[in-house]
């Protein structure tokens, strides 16, 4: 990865802090030895350990496209257009997971029912659904409508266990997505494993994915490619590793068949102490090139971010510098939240050759006497965007030529801190984004509200 003088400049304004604030963080190293307690000899039984749980989420979506920009539907056969969408819905998710039996294997099962209402059902308002409401081919919005969200049988020995059928599952590349009233799934086999303290293991394969507002089970495709092409099989490793108190470090590699290889290395380093002043780096670094029958055509992209958060009690201030070293963008798979680079905000700031800079501000009312509450407003801009150069079919880029664009939002949430109600959040966001002619995203503001109820039944 060859890092700009931007962040090189970073990473030496990092190592200065730390030097003024290492005393106050353990960098104690963290030996690798086995766990001391194992999960499967605390199983309490398929019925004593079972449990009923579940949530409700009201999500409510007003977009306004700026500049000239509009959305399209169909109302008697004619199309037409609109600046406005909005999407109304309430997402429901009733989640039975048993107990692991008891001995050397335990054998555990969950089971998620998925349900949504579609609250507004304007075929004016609603404009198509996209993936936010789920709509008929004539655009009317489909009113109710439920499907199996989850349905795995799960095998465990020690602290390593097996999942196989329709499942969560959370990695760098291939990870639920949550943004909707419902979130996505996985249908495949994977093995999660922490037999050591400070180890710990993945390795999944996946045939299909349960899109956020879909009722069916999908191939997987790619957020960006403009071809609609499909892949058979999504195959994904990776290790978690701790080697100190205060850095964390993520390793893995994912084959989508036929379409790429993607690697992931990512770290967290924490230094000093909040109340004071403390820090906190992140690094994010993907690595894709194309791979078997190249249905994505040929891929060589590099993207990184970093990020410096500075937290002084309530207050946090981060800085976020990411870069795209690729004619294509940087692609993830869609349905996943599969991009853990720090400008991915309403705009993931990732086209061709895209460079990108973020200024965050959160502040945690807790240290004012009202625990739960928190505020944040950010901008980030994107510049350099170029892709003349790209020779592929997949993306629609090469009239990008010095594209660029901004973002700023603000948002607020709280959370229910005791009570019958206890673990409610609500969120509400306020985002704009202004784009060049022809960068990808164009300009939009966009107003949510999410109110996201928890409930245990058993």
């Amino acid at each position: 990865m060859k890092l700009s003088s931007t962040a090189i400049l970073a990473l030496a304004i990092s190592s200065i802090t730390a030097g003024a604030h290492a005393e106050s963080v353990s960098q104690e190293f963290v030996p690798t030895q086995l766990a001391s307690t194992s999960a499967q000899s605390e199983a309490k039984g398929f019925i004593d350990g079972q449990s009923l749980s579940g949530s409700t989420r009201n999500w409510y979506a007003n977009e306004d496209k700026q500049r000239g920009g509009t959305f399209k539907y169909e109302r008697h056969g004619e199309t037409l257009t609109g600046s406005r969408r909005i999407n109304w819905v309430q997402g429901t998710i009733l989640n039975y997971t048993s107990g692991f039996t008891e001995g050397t294997v335990g054998i555990s099962t969950e089971v998620a029912a998925y349900n949504a209402i579609a609250l507004d059902r304007s075929r004016e308002d609603i404009k198509g659904g996209s993936n936010r409401t789920l709509a008929h081919s004539n655009g009317d919005a489909v009113d109710q409508w439920s499907k199996l969200g989850l349905a795995n049988v799960k095998a465990r020995i020690s602290n390593t266990t097996l999942t196989a059928g329709r499942m969560n599952f959370s990695s760098p590349i291939v990870d639920v997505i949550g943004n909707r009233p419902l979130p996505s799934s996985f249908e495949g086999v994977a093995i999660h494993s922490e037999e050591f303290d400070n180890l710990s293991f993945d390795l999944a394969t996946f045939d299909r994915v349960s899109p956020r507002t879909e009722q069916s089970l999908s191939k997987f495709r790619t957020e960006y490619s403009n071809t609609g092409v499909e892949t058979d099989h999504v195959n994904t490793a990776g290790v978690n590793y701790q080697p100190l108190k205060s850095l964390k470090t993520s390793l893995y590699a994912t084959q989508a068949e036929d379409f790429w290889n993607q690697y992931y290395f990512g770290a967290t380093h924490e230094l000093g102490d909040s109340s004071v002043l403390s820090l906190t780096t992140g690094l994010n670094y993907y690595k894709t090139v194309d791979e078997g029958k190249k249905l994505m055509g040929n891929i060589d992209n590099d993207t990184y971010s970093l990020s410096f958060g500075l937290t002084h009690q309530a207050h946090t201030l981060t800085f976020s510098y990411q870069e795209v070293n690729g004619n294509e963008y940087f692609d993830y798979l869609h349905e996943t939240n599969g991009i853990y680079l720090a400008n991915s905000l309403l705009s993931d700031f990732n086209g061709p050759n895209e460079k990108s800079f973020q200024i965050a501000y959160g502040i945690n009312m807790a240290e004012y006497g009202i625990p739960g509450l928190k505020f944040n407003a950010y901008t980030a801009r994107g510049w350099g965007i170029d892709g003349t150069h790209y020779v592929g079919t997949a993306y629609d880029v090469r009239n990008m030529d010095g594209e660029h664009h901004y973002e700023y939002g603000i948002g607020t949430s709280y959370a229910v801190q005791s009570g019958p109600l206890k673990a409610t959040t609500v969120r509400a966001t306020y985002t704009t984004h202004r784009a060049s002619e022809n960068q990808a995203d164009g300009s939009i503001n966009e107003f949510r509200l999410v109110t996201t109820i928890p409930f245990n039944i058993l």
